[in-house]
């Protein structure tokens, strides 16, 4: 559901953005508008955005291989990563470069077709909030009781925080397009045209490093949300006699969780016995977080005293087993 709900939102945001990028290129060469220039390969950026997401979600879905025995599922979050980049150098880098050349030649708005420019970010303002209105309600779908900021931050799915911020920067640099181009109308002073486009800019830059930031985190890897974790912990305890010693949990893609626990075991249990308490704390586990794909719970036997700071390291020889090391504190070996 998360993953069509991304999709959803990135079709629609790509209709938005290429038609939108057609009337300001437009109004660009009627009027001149830097503003509107800025707006316009903003507009071209956050299209190819989209289609950068769509081959990051396609790609993600190719089954795994022996080369990537995981899968691809980190593919959207590379795909998304890259996105900032271009957010980043096509919008931001560009629209600051345009913004410092107006201010160096201001010159004012002029020509019978003045009106074009307030016209196309009217509408364009139109589009936009229907693109966002649409990315707002697939996150709703899976955000909870998430706050937007806590929303944005945690989401593993990236696609949907990318829309979000892209339609929001939209929003936003239509403002400060609207304003510098009907204050150089009203004023006939170009400066203020060069002032829209240089807010534009900063703003582009500033998504530009959220989504940078937020991206690299999953990247790196990210573990399961804590009311997953917390699914994962009374699934495992479920069976009334295992006892979690330790747990991690990893995404390897948006819907594709790893979950590796070390679980306490009876001494007196049998092999037939631990392998079954196994298969049913996996089976709840599946239960539970529905993405827990991969699996790895190792039974051991529970030491509270497994870390004493007192234990001294031995090392010698089984037969049959090779070398092994242990630990044997003072009280062992008065033993």
């Amino acid at each position: 559901m998360a993953a069509n709900g991304g999709t959803k939102a990135i079709v629609a945001a790509l209709a938005a953005n290429l038609t939108i990028a057609v009337l300001k290129f437009i109004a660009f060469f009627l009027t001149a508008s830097s503003s509107m220039l800025a707006e316009a390969i903003h507009s071209v950026a956050d299209s190819g955005n989209q289609l950068l997401l769509l081959i990051g979600g396609k790609r993600a879905s190719k089954a795994a291989s022996a080369e990537h025995p995981f899968g691809y599922g980190r593919e959207r979050y590379i795909y998304a990563f890259i996105v900032s980049i271009v957010l980043f150098s096509v919008g931001g880098l560009f629209a600051l470069f345009e913004a410092w050349e107006k201010l160096q030649h201001p010159h004012a708005i002029e020509g019978d077709f003045w009106w074009v420019p307030l016209a196309v970010l009217i509408g364009a303002m139109v589009a936009e909030s229907f693109s966002f209105r649409t990315a707002i309600m697939e996150s709703n779908r899976i955000r909870g009781n998430q706050g937007w900021v806590s929303f944005v931050r945690t989401a593993k799915q990236p696609e949907l925080p990318v829309i979000l911020l892209e339609d929001l920067g939209a929003l936003l640099g239509l403002v400060f397009a609207l304003v510098g181009v009907g204050l150089t109308l009203i004023t006939g002073n170009g400066l203020w045209d060069a002032a829209g486009t240089g807010m534009i800019g900063l703003l582009l830059v500033a998504i530009a490093v959220v989504l940078a930031v937020e991206t690299k985190s999953l990247l790196l890897g990210e573990s399961a949300t804590r009311d997953d974790v917390a699914r994962i912990s009374a699934a495992i305890e479920a069976g009334g006699h295992n006892r979690i010693i330790h747990l991690k949990t990893l995404h390897l893609g948006p819907e594709e969780l790893l979950v590796a626990a070390k679980i306490s075991v009876g001494a007196a249990e049998t092999g037939r016995d631990i392998a079954a308490a196994i298969d049913g704390a996996e089976s709840r586990i599946r239960t539970a977080v529905p993405i827990a794909r991969v699996i790895y719970l190792e039974p051991d036997l529970h030491r509270e005293d497994a870390k004493r700071t007192d234990a001294v390291p031995v090392t010698g020889q089984i037969p049959g087993a090779g070398q092994v090391t242990a630990e044997f504190g003072p009280q062992d070996a008065q033993a």
